[in-house]
């Protein structure tokens, strides 16, 4: 309606609304964009403005970050500070560079492990340990902070970091606006109510559409098939149903169907020719395409640029070269000058002998015709050069590992999963639908593709009922992974004191669900002491206490329940021993089972280890012996069909040329049998007396039960049903009960026994911090403890700079895959020593967290020490060759990079914590920072 036909009062109201929006902070940061703002980002940028925190929950690329963007925007108007927090320094330095085009160079700043550009600038990127480490310094930083954005908040979920987020939202002071922006998860509400208990008035905004509608595929050989087929309910609510495509469905029973088999017979003839080659060539229709093939496929079908998700670095680096030998070239002439400059300016400060050792030139020739890999192994340069290229179109075909998934701002128009089973650290499991939301949320790019694509590779065994199952659930609930640490502990309690540091432990997130948790069980409970109340009336009885009186019977029936098991094991016990003595000739008669009577023993079949003169097939639970019946049938037995012992009967000689797979073999033998033994009658097993007979203490509860009053009761058997109902209630009410009490103060009972274990070793005194305490609050890492330690007792006191770099290496390092059959180099004189002294006082340490009940299961505690950086470090901080150390420590770039980024981090704590007097350690771990901060691992560019 336009205002010509409204009213004057409504034209009037109209206009002081237009003139109060134009008057918003949101009415100018809307001026900024070229596009209009979707009604969930206005939601949330409007709560903001009225003061309240918000927690935003939206798929991959809807654009939640433009809501963390209103927050610089107001910090700026507001002439606060904003600090942009993101979980991976990728994330970081690709915010940085977003928001310095925006505001410039001076209003922004970064933070990172590694990266310190114009700190005390208004707007900070930072990585969410750097604010978490302020908190616990009181950085004057943090003076005039007004908003905080959380980036990617579900990382709480990661068991190993996401302890981070936590500490940061608990921590933060009160008058911080707190902008939390999440991926899509089932239970933002929750994840929301806490926000509100910890940080005042929290809004949640829930936005489930996609800014670009997905299309799901499966590909099989040269076809690529809708996953689902639309249907529209036509009961009048026209309501789309989603309906797995039956051609999927068909070619799925065809390739599960059984194969062919030159045994099978049909009606007693061999299978026909004509139906085999039937088959055939309905197989030959279903195969998995090759990785070149895809690229081929997608790009015919105008579906580039795509991201291919590949769980292996290896495989994401072999994809490339599939490609390339192929012949593969998606970049014309023009494109591949453009990406040569690109790659060549980007580049130019890595040393031309560094080049061939970073296999720059085969990465180059892949970028050149528009295909390249993308996974935590590369040269963080090349990663970065590669996500330029991508966003510019230069490079339409990326292979990448998940870690691609989390933030980095690549779209593509298709995503291509080639397996729906990922590698986890510990075994190959079905990827979650929260994975297979988060991967193919990459597909489809706002404002250019009208729709994205997930394409998932046909594979031998693929249900298309499960990958609807994964593509239709939005089930991706966050979960903490909160846990203190012994950092966080005397950092917390250096701050507030023990008892206030138990109450703010007691509101994380960890706690608030294991409370909700404990609600539901807790008025089971109740329900449960309810019922126990009218059991105990319908057991009342006249003549005495009968719940005294049940428990006589419920103690006489377990005493006879026992002793019944006691016999039954003894009498298997002697089974398998006599089956143990069984050799091949002796015949036996198989007490019962299907096979009862006569038998010849041809293999006894003995548990593994055990031989009995005899090498035959082994069984581990228990003898397992093959026999031939009188009735000609060649069967394995098993310790069932002897519940007694088995003796034999008499021996016979089994034929050399005895064939059990022979019909006339079987035949010859079982008639032998049945004349050398036919007219044996097996010996009748004598039933052994009860031990309860003699069992005193079966007498004693029948004595008592008999003089109890309630024994003479007309009524006696319905209070014993009630009573034993009663029991069994009872019985299930403790069970819950202990629940109950296991998941409550869970957080606060830790951290008790972390607060004991530093006390006893002197880093608290009450709720006074020590000296030794306060050393170890400034370190920061998964092996704080032994740090601390290892200053303490100067471990590392007169070892030089590379020396250093080798111990510090350890408290960082962990191989991807442990491997203990081969022991790691190591630099020797007192690098070595120092390295032993470590593994000692971790030794003494461990043992200490198993007196005070730490458990490393639960992500608590100190791992040991991994020794398989040392040798690699020590050898880059001594001034080694990039191509000399990657070879030796056979890694790829980016890892060596990675971690020696990570002990760089390392050693700048240690600076900051070691004694300035007195000591070599603070001055040789700068010195150390000094030898390892160069070539390649101080390549990483900021923007």
């Amino acid at each position: 309606m336009t205002d010509d036909h409204l009213t004057p009062a409504e034209r009037y109201a109209a206009a002081r609304r237009r003139a109060a929006e134009q008057a918003t902070a949101l009415h100018a940061f809307r001026e900024l964009y070229d596009f209009e703002l979707d009604p969930f980002q206005i939601e949330s940028c409007r709560a903001l403005e009225d003061g309240k925190g918000v927690l935003v929950a939206a798929p991959t690329g809807s654009g939640k970050t433009i809501v963390g963007e209103f927050a610089v925007h107001l910090a700026l108007e507001q002439g606060r500070k904003c600090f942009y927090t993101t979980p991976i320094k990728a994330l970081s330095n690709q915010k940085y560079t977003d928001l310095v085009k925006r505001y410039g160079p001076a209003k922004v700043g970064l933070l990172t492990g590694d990266n310190s550009v114009n700190s005390d600038a208004p707007v900070v990127v930072m990585t969410t340990e750097v604010l978490r480490n302020m908190l616990y310094a009181g950085s004057q930083t943090l003076s005039g902070l007004g908003y905080v954005v959380m980036d990617e908040v579900h990382y709480l979920s990661d068991r190993f970091r996401g302890a981070v987020w936590e500490e940061v939202i608990i921590h933060l002071p009160e008058s911080v606006t707190l902008v939390s922006l999440s991926a899509t998860v089932s239970n933002a509400e929750e994840f929301g109510d806490w926000l509100d208990t910890v940080r005042g008035d929290t809004e949640v905004i829930v936005s489930e559409s996609r800014p670009v509608p997905l299309w799901q595929h499966v590909l099989a050989g040269r076809r690529i098939y809708d996953l689902f087929e639309e249907e529209t309910d036509h009961g009048g609510r026209g309501v789309a149903r989603r309906e797995v495509n039956p051609d999927l469905l068909r070619l799925a029973r065809m390739e599960n169907s059984r194969t062919y088999n030159p045994r099978d017979r049909r009606r007693g003839k061999m299978v026909r020719e004509a139906d085999r080659e039937r088959e055939r060539r309905q197989r030959s229709r279903i195969w998995t395409p090759g990785r070149a093939e895809v690229v081929e496929r997608l790009d015919a079908e105008g579906l580039l640029p795509a991201i291919t998700f590949i769980f292996s670095r290896a495989g994401c680096e072999s994809a490339v070269q599939q490609c390339l030998y192929a012949g593969l070239r998606l970049n014309d002439e023009e494109a591949r000058h453009r990406v040569r400059e690109i790659v060549e300016e980007r580049t130019a400060s890595i040393p031309s002998e560094d080049l061939h050792v970073l296999g720059y030139y085969e990465w180059l020739e892949g970028l050149e015709r528009g295909i390249a890999a993308h996974h935590a192994g590369m040269l963080p340069t090349f990663k970065e050069v590669v996500e330029e290229l991508f966003v510019q179109g230069l490079v339409k075909a990326v292979f990448a590992t998940e870690t691609l998934a989390l933030g980095i701002n690549m779209p593509a128009r298709s995503v291509v999963l080639e397996k729906l089973v990922k590698w986890n650290g510990e075994q190959h499991a079905d990827i979650t639908p929260g994975e297979y939301t988060q991967l193919t949320g990459r597909a489809g790019r706002r404002g250019i593709d009208v729709e994205g694509h997930a394409v998932v590779l046909w594979q031998r065994g693929m249900d298309p009922g499960h990958l609807a199952g994964l593509a239709g659930t939005r089930t991706y609930p966050l979960r903490s992974s909160f846990k203190p640490s012994y950092n966080m502990a005397v950092n917390l309690v250096d701050q507030f004191g023990r008892h206030r540091s138990r109450e703010l432990l007691e509101t994380s997130f960890a706690q608030f669900q294991a409370d909700r948790s404990v609600v539901g069980i807790s008025r089971q409970v109740q329900r449960n002491e309810e019922g126990l109340e009218g059991y105990r009336e319908g057991m009342t009885c006249h003549l005495g206490d009968f719940e005294e009186y049940a428990r006589l019977r419920r103690d006489l029936k377990d005493r006879e329940n026992e002793l019944a098991k006691q016999g039954a094991a003894q009498r298997r016990a002697a089974a398998a021993t006599a089956l143990e003595r069984l050799k091949p000739g002796d015949v036996i008669h198989v007490p019962t089972g299907k096979f009862a009577g006569l038998a010849l023993v041809l293999d006894p079949g003995l548990p593994g280890g055990r031989s009995n003169g005899h090498r035959g097939l082994e069984y581990h639970d228990g003898p397992r012996p093959l026999v031939l019946t009188a009735e000609r049938q060649v069967k394995r037995l098993a310790s069932i069909d002897f519940p007694v012992p088995v003796e034999p009967v008499e021996r016979m000689r089994i034929p050399r040329s005895f064939n059990p797979r022979s019909p006339q073999s079987r035949r010859d033998l079982a008639s032998a049998l049945r004349t050398k033994a036919g007219h044996l009658v097996p010996e009748r097993h004598r039933k052994r007396r009860s031990e309860a007979v003699d069992d005193r203490e079966i007498a004693r509860l029948r004595k008592e039960l008999r003089a109890h009053p309630c024994h003479g009761c007309d009524e006696r058997e319905d209070h014993a049903r009630w009573a034993e109902r009663y029991h069994r209630l009872q019985r299930d009410t403790r069970q819950l009960e202990r629940r109950i009490e296991g998941r409550t103060n869970t957080i606060a009972r830790t951290f008790d026994r972390i607060v004991a274990l530093l006390t006893e070793l002197d880093y608290l005194r009450g709720d006074e911090v020590t000296e030794h305490g306060k050393r170890l609050a400034r370190l920061y890492g998964e092996l704080d403890l032994l740090a601390s330690e290892c200053l303490r007792e100067g471990v590392w006191e007169g070892l030089g700079p590379a020396d250093l770099a080798s111990c510090v290496s350890a408290l960082v390092y962990e191989a991807r895959q442990s491997d203990d059959a081969v022991a790691p180099k190591l630099p020797s004189g007192q690098a070595k020593a120092a390295l032993g002294e470590m593994v000692r006082i971790w030794g003494r340490l461990d043992g200490l967290e198993e007196d005070f009940r730490i458990n490393q299961a639960e992500g608590v505690g100190q791992r040991e020490p991994d020794m398989g950086f040392a040798w690699a470090v020590h050898q880059w901080a001594s001034g080694k060759g990039l191509d000399e150390v990657l070879r030796e420590a056979e890694m790829p770039a980016g890892d060596f990079v990675r971690w020696c980024k990570q002990v760089i981090d390392v050693l700048g704590q240690i600076a900051a914590a070691a004694p300035s007097e007195g000591s070599t350690v603070a001055r040789n771990a700068r010195k150390a920072v000094d030898g390892l901060l160069r070539g390649v691992v101080a390549y990483s560019s900021v923007g």
